[in-house]
């Protein structure tokens, strides 16, 4: 009966230690298949660094922000008004300030780039009341196209046509008969477009950024009616 008790406790002894070697075995087997497993790359080496720059400007001029600057056709850097108009030799108020081609605000001399003017100051509303005796005409036939203040761009500034007139009549009188040399550009408005004559063609703007076809032009620089 001993010997069979002793042999239990043999056999008990050596089932642990069996037991207690393949624990060992598969604890190493799942460290080395670990360390054979590459590790991902971190987040910054894959998407790499991302850079929020502002939004486009706005639109309004600021004197101390610089500005793309062109010196007789070409791109000299960003600087402000006062030193770009240094660099051209001119006064800042003769510098043709506006829209390049990538759309951002620049300036330059009258030198062959094509910038989109800003458009004129809105002109003050103003309301008064007719004094005593004083003769109110009755009001006019309202016209069957719409009529506005058509503004001419010539020598580095805005000047407004005398009289109200339709945008047939606004183009006609800022483009008819003058054809643009190729690369050149003239500008007008009515009332809150922004009107452009290229070669071959006048072109329209509600936002002094995107132009679309208005209307064609004849090789005798004749321009067809608009609307």
């Amino acid at each position: 009966m001993d010997f069979l008790k002793d042999r239990r406790t043999l056999m008990a002894i050596a089932g642990g230690a069996v037991a207690l070697l393949a624990g060992v075995g598969i604890a190493a087997l799942m460290v080395n298949k670990g360390s054979d497993e590459q590790r991902p790359p971190p987040p910054a080496s894959q998407g790499g660094l991302v850079v929020e720059t502002n939004a486009r400007d706005d639109g309004k001029l600021d004197p101390a922000k610089p500005l793309r600057c062109f010196v007789a056709g070409q791109y000299v850097g960003e600087m402000t008004l006062a030193e770009c108009a240094n660099r051209n030799g001119v006064a800042t108020g003769a510098l043709d300030v506006g829209i390049d081609e990538a759309g951002n605000l620049a300036a330059a001399d009258q030198a062959g780039t094509m910038l989109t003017p800003l458009p004129p100051s809105p002109e003050p509303v103003t309301a008064g009341v007719a004094p005593p005796g004083a003769v109110v005409p009755a009001p006019a036939a309202p016209p069957s196209a719409p009529a506005g203040s058509c503004w001419r761009y010539a020598d580095g500034g805005w000047r407004k046509l005398p009289n109200e007139l339709t945008l047939n009549a606004c183009v006609q009188s800022l483009f008819g008969g003058r054809c643009e040399r190729p690369g050149g550009a003239t500008y007008g408005r009515w009332m809150s477009q922004t009107l452009r004559l290229v070669p071959g063609k006048v072109e329209v703007s509600g936002d002094n950024r995107s132009f679309r076809l208005l209307a064609e032009q004849a090789a005798n620089c004749s321009i067809e009616s608009v609307g």
